[in-house]
Parts: C-alpha cells; sequence; structure tokens
C-alpha cells in the first residue's frame, strides 16, 4: 500500500493472487478492507487471476459481492485478469488494450488528484563551525563586561559573540534541505560527510582515476560510521532510558512514525496568519470572560515561610546544571548549543554574571523575554495549512532557559520546603505521570464499585488555559499564597511583564506580537506557574466532601461515588461544578464545554434514573470516553487508544522507607474467589504489595 500526496491524500494498493484456490484469499480480501474502512479514497489494482466476466465462476462473483459491500466500484470490463477497483476517486477513460503475448492485458485509465506542490527553494544564511573554530573563538572572546544594567549586559555579550563568529565561522548562504530526524548523526560524520563532498568535486573537476577510487572508498566508511553510530545510538538510548520508558518509546516514536506533512508556508504574509490566529484565539477567549466583581480570593498564606531572595549561583552550579539541561536550538541563539557547550569554559563567567546579576536585581532582560514560536500539528491527520490544525510552542535562548532552569530549581526547593503543592496534581511534576492520574481514579472507581456504589466521572478541558493566564492574578497569588516577596516577586513581575513573540515556520519569520497575558509553553517556568496559579482550585473541591478529583495539568477528573440511597450526593456535585465555573471565569480560564464528557458507570438498569438527577450535565453524557489516552466505559474495562484491554497499571513511588507497588488488574467475566466481588457485567479487583 502506497500513500499519494500529503495535503489531499488517496492510497494505491496493488495486488496478486497466485493461481489455485480462492478461499483464503477472499478472507485475507474481506480483512484488508475491514482495515481500510476509515480511508475515504483508495484504489486497488493488480493481477487477481480471475475471469469476472464468467457468470459460471463462483469466486468472481463472491470477489464482487466483498466489493461493492464496502462501496467499491470495478472499471475493468472484458476477458481480462488484471481489475481496477476505487472508493472516493474519479477514474474515467478506462481502456484495455491486448498485448498478444500472454493472457494479461494492459490497462490504462485517467486518475484526477491533487498534486501537493513543490516548494520554493528557501535561500537562509548560515555557519560552518568547524572543530577549530571553537578553538579560535575561546582565544579571542574578552570576559570582562563592564554594563550595569541587565539589558546592556546581554548586549555586550551578544555582540561580542557575534562579532567573533563572524570571524572564525562567517554565514553564507545556502539552500534549505529537508532531512530526516537522524539523532545518531554526529559532529565527526557531518566532518566526514563535508571531506566526502569536498572529494566529490574534486573528481568532478579532475576525472582522474584515482580520485574516484578515493572517493568511493570514503563513501564506503561514511555509510559504515553512519550505520555504526545508529547501533550505538540505539543500544545507549535503550541501556540509559531502559527505566524511563516515557522517554524511550517517545524517541523511538520520533524516529518510526511516519514525516510530517510539508506546512506550506512559504513568505513572511503566511507567517503573520499563523501571528494572527494565534493572537487572535486568545484574544476571543479573554472577550468571552467576565469576571464578576468579588472575585474569589484568598489571602490565607499556604507557607510557613516566606521567600525574598535568591541564593547565589556558582560556575560549578551553572555546568552541572547544562549537563542536565535538553539542550535544543532557537533562531534567537547567537551561539548554537553544541557550541555553546564547547566554548563554555571561556564564556561561563559571563553567562555566571548575567545570572546572578539578574537574580540580584529581581529584573529579567527583554532579549529573554522575547520568544520563536514554531506550531507543531496537533495530530498527523490533522490538514497542515490550517492554523488551527497546531499547537504553538515557545523556543527561548539558550541563556535565557539557564537562568529559568536556576531560578525554578529553588522555586521547586521552596515549594517542597512548604508542601503547598495540590497531592491530586500530575501534571509537570516530579514522580507524577498520566499513570498517577488514572490509577488514583480508576482505583477510586474500582473500590467504589466493590462496595456496591455507583459513580459519575466529569472529564472537562480548558480553552488555551496556559494563554489566558492574568499576570495580575498571578503576581498576587505569589505574594498572598505562597509568601513570595521582595526581590523574588520582582523578578516574577519582570518575567511575565513585556514579553513577545514571532512565529517561525520553514525558516521564515513573522511580524512580532506582545503577549499581554499568559505563560509561555516550551518555557522551563510556564509550567511550575501555572499550577500555582490553579492552585486554589483544589481547596474549592476539597471542601466537597462526596466529591473527589485528579489534576493533569489542565484537565480536571471529577468524580462522585453514592449508593442507590444516596441521589442527594449529586447535588453536591452540581454545586461543586457551578462553584468551579465561576472561578474559572473570575480567573480568566474558559471551559472548553465542545470537550466536556460525562461518564456513569452502573448497571444499565440504573443508567436513566442516575442521568435524571445529573441533568445538568446532559449534552455531555456518554458510553464510553478517553481520559488521558485511556477509554473508561460504563464496566470499568479500560482500554487503551488502539482498543487493547490492559492487563494491568503500574506505578511506584515512594513513601517513606519502602515502595509501594499498586496493580490494576483485569479479571474475566466469571466468579472471583478470596473476596473478590462483581463490577457490573464484568470484573475487576485490585491488590496492593508493600516491598
Amino acid at each position: 500500500m502506497m500513500k499519494v500526496s500529503s495535503l489531499k491524500t488517496f492510497y494505491c494498493i496493488l495486488i496478486y493472487r497466485p493461481p489455485g484456490p480462492a478461499g483464503v484469499f477472499l478472507t485475507e480480501f474481506n480483512n484488508l478492507l475491514t482495515l481500510i474502512i476509515k480511508l475515504e479514497k483508495v484504489v486497488i489494482l493488480g493481477d487477481f487471476n480471475l475471469h469476472i466476466d464468467d457468470a459460471s465462476c463462483n469466486t468472481a462473483a463472491e470477489l464482487i459481492t466483498i466489493i461493492e459491500s464496502f462501496n467499491f466500484k470495478q472499471h475493468v470490463s472484458g476477458h481480462t485478469l488484471d481489475l481496477v477497483f476505487s472508493l472516493g476517486l474519479n477514474i474515467h477513460d478506462v481502456c484495455v488494450e491486448d498485448v498478444h503475448v500472454s493472457d494479461h492485458s494492459c490497462i490504462f485509465f485517467n486518475l484526477s488528484f491533487y498534486v501537493d506542490p513543490s516548494p520554493p527553494k528557501l535561500m537562509i544564511q548560515r555557519r560552518i563551525i568547524n572543530q577549530d573554530a571553537a578553538g579560535s573563538f575561546s582565544a579571542m572572546f574578552d570576559p570582562g563586561m563592564a554594563q550595569n544594567d541587565m539589558d546592556s549586559l546581554i548586549l555586550s555579550f551578544n555582540n561580542q559573540c557575534k562579532s567573533i563568529l563572524d570571524t572564525v565561522a562567517p554565514l553564507k548562504l545556502t539552500i534549505v534541505h529537508s532531512s530526516n530526524f537522524c539523532p545518531w548523526i554526529n559532529e565527526n560524520i557531518r566532518n566526514f560527510r563535508r571531506y566526502c563532498r569536498k572529494l566529490e568535486r574534486l573528481w568532478k573537476a579532475s576525472k582522474l582515476e584515482v580520485h574516484r577510487v578515493h572517493l568511493k572508498e570514503s563513501i564506503l566508511s561514511l555509510n559504515d560510521m553512519i550505520k555504526n553510530a545508529r547501533t550505538e545510538y540505539f543500544a545507549n538510548l535503550i541501556a540509559s532510558k531502559k527505566k524511563n520508558p516515557r522517554v524511550l518509546f517517545d524517541t523511538i516514536k520520533n524516529i518510526v512514525s511516519p514525516d510530517i506533512p510539508h506546512v506550506p508556508v512559504y513568505t513572511k504574509s503566511d507567517c503573520n496568519d499563523f501571528l494572527n490566529y494565534f493572537v487572535n484565539k486568545v484574544a476571543a477567549v479573554r472577550s468571552n470572560i467576565s469576571p464578576s466583581s468579588s472575585q474569589y480570593h484568598t489571602d490565607t498564606l499556604l507557607t510557613s515561610d516566606t521567600w525574598s531572595s535568591f541564593t547565589p549561583v556558582t560556575l560549578q552550579d551553572v555546568s552541572a546544571l547544562l549537563g542536565r539541561m535538553k539542550l535544543t536550538s532557537s533562531h534567537l541563539d547567537v551561539l548554537p548549543p553544541s557550541f555553546f557547550i564547547s566554548v563554555f569554559d571561556s564564556i561561563g563567567p559571563c553567562i555566571l554574571e548575567i545570572i546572578n546579576t539578574s537574580l540580584y536585581t529581581g529584573s529579567v532582560p527583554s532579549y529573554f523575554k522575547q520568544a520563536i514560536v514554531e506550531p507543531i500539528l496537533k495530530k498527523p491527520n490533522l490538514d497542515p495549512s490550517l492554523p488551527s490544525s497546531y499547537r504553538p510552542i515557545s523556543k527561548l535562548p539558550l541563556v535565557s532557559k539557564i537562568l529559568e532552569k536556576t531560578v525554578a530549581e529553588q522555586l521547586n526547593n521552596f515549594l517542597e520546603k512548604n508542601n503547598v503543592l495540590d497531592i491530586f496534581q500530575s501534571g509537570f511534576r516530579k514522580l507524577h505521570s498520566t499513570e498517577t492520574a488514572l490509577l488514583k481514579v480508576s482505583s477510586d472507581i474500582l473500590m467504589a464499585a466493590d462496595s456496591g456504589e455507583y459513580t459519575v466521572l466529569v472529564l472537562w478541558d480548558l480553552s488555551s488555559a496556559f494563554d489566558t493566564v492574568d499576570h495580575s492574578i498571578m503576581i498576587n497569588r505569589l505574594k498572598d499564597l505562597f509568601g513570595i516577596t521582595g526581590v523574588v516577586l520582582k523578578w516574577f513581575q519582570s518575567y511575565l511583564s513585556e514579553r513577545s513573540f514571532t512565529v517561525c515556520m520553514n525558516h521564515v519569520l513573522s511580524e512580532t506580537s506582545v503577549l499581554p497575558s499568559g505563560v509561555p509553553q516550551g518555557s522551563v517556568l510556564g509550567p511550575i506557574l501555572f499550577l500555582l496559579y490553579i492552585l486554589p482550585l483544589g481547596q474549592i473541591i476539597r471542601r466537597y466532601n462526596n466529591i473527589s478529583y485528579h489534576l493533569y495539568a489542565d484537565d480536571i477528573q471529577l468524580y462522585c461515588s453514592f449508593k442507590a440511597s444516596e441521589f442527594y450526593k449529586l447535588s453536591c456535585l452540581n454545586n461543586c461544578l457551578s462553584e468551579i465555573k465561576q472561578w474559572l471565569n473570575d480567573n480568566f480560564l474558559q471551559l472548553n464545554a465542545d470537550k466536556t464528557e460525562t461518564l456513569i458507570i452502573a448497571p444499565d438498569h440504573m443508567l436513566s434514573e442516575i442521568q435524571q438527577h445529573i441533568s445538568f450535565l446532559d449534552p455531555s453524557f456518554q458510553s464510553s470516553l478517553r481520559n488521558l489516552g485511556v477509554i473508561f466505559d460504563n464496566s470499568v474495562s479500560l482500554e487503551n487508544r488502539d482498543g487493547y484491554r490492559l492487563g494491568f497499571i503500574r506505578y511506584r513511588c515512594q513513601t517513606g522507607t519502602f515502595e509501594m507497588v499498586l496493580v490494576l488488574k483485569r479479571c474475566s467475566n466469571r466468579c472471583l474467589k478470596n473476596g473478590e466481588h462483581k463490577i457490573g457485567p464484568k470484573t475487576s479487583h485490585v491488590q496492593l504489595f508493600f516491598l
């Protein structure tokens, strides 16, 4: 099967059926059509070794019946073994020509389809940085910078770096070529590949056999280097990440997944369309929110002490932090990340001065508050030409991320010391993940079912939650709830104010737009600040004793378990939802009504009665729903996104001096022994082990 085009896709399937009995083939062919039933445009062609014009051939008649049952159309007529079937495509001018050399014929037809336009060649300026550039740069760099304010300090550093780079690695105009993601390609391979290209140019100029042989041997050596590097990369990845399956499988998925469709953005005007969409989307959400005059507010300090000043960092601290960071590049970086690491011994004192000056003065330079937004496609099957198909991800300068990481570590230490984070928040936290969120909710539901209780589960999602965070509310929350004052509070005020962003796609930059609200997605501090922003939400829900909850970033899971005689608890659910809606509104957060879903986990004969008590949730009732990638249904079968039954979910967490392992296990629909009970039409049990 071959995929044709990327914007308006159709699929071409080539089939060959060997002569002989066709029973197995017809079964397999029927299974194939079942597997591709979701595809809208398909053409199937090949040698079927069947004469469909033979009325006495039962196999041919059965084949046509199968084809018609899947709404395919057969286009070839006459006494031929080769057939063409189509679905959702315009095939015309079919012509069968006998070539007189076999019992097969040539079949010609016209098929109209959309051809992806060839993207124009993009010319960009780039630096060719070789192994000698780092040494030359270090020798020329002057670490002395006598500047008073942060903006002058970072401007002086960037100007000096750019000036030296223009000397040791001047900019060259090159054509941008699309390339596959190959993380195993290291600097040695890149340098040797450049050497091979130099040999190729030499051979083309001289036409000497000795140069051709040398080029051939070098290319073979290059292929061996790439093969060995790829093998070593995957071996090291599996060895180092065997206890971190999320990173392991995400990396492998990025490598083996199909290429992302090309984005049809070629000009600054195209980029501005994406910029305007992101700006207008946030503005529309904010305009639909009308906070009440008496906003929900609490001035109860959650911390036992206050935090008014940062701890200065040392050069060793910054070096160790760099070793822990995942280095990504941004168009705003003067020094590429890999080159930054190689010359850190010379520029390290300047970086240290920039960071400590920022921490001491409570000021963030304007350069650090500029973001390059590189939109990523939300799902591979979405239209890549529509801005609504993308999620904006901010990329900040590397030095900015070092500063944010420094602040984030001190902020996390302060929050952990005072134990203020919501215990039922699993997003962006160490030792927490979607597994913890799923375990908490599914375990509570199963335990309630074992006790003869029913459960109503409500899933809420927020619209552009990160982008609508109000800066003034955020600063007041840091001060009133968490005891952040002095220079630290001043630093966060500077960090949130006067931020801007530019959209970059296919090396094309848009205009720049200001960010009057929100915390940047893709930054280090953005997720932490968002968790602090919505922390009062958990305080509201905990006031309702009959309501349980679990959060994963901006995904809200609310559920209420009750017995047949306790329908009054559902009124508490209604009151809780109303108060949450009001709090969200007062804090400039908007509920995404289209993604609100409600699941009733109860026997079928109880569903209608329960629905009458929660009629306020009527439009969102579902027989099954997807919760953080796992499908929940009213029999709690817990399937994953591909529909395969989950045998168990396992999670480890450190609790005191022992490790607790919770295993949620699905069992068959039979009577269970040892005190295990049925849950609706299916059965489950929970096992708890202490190791």
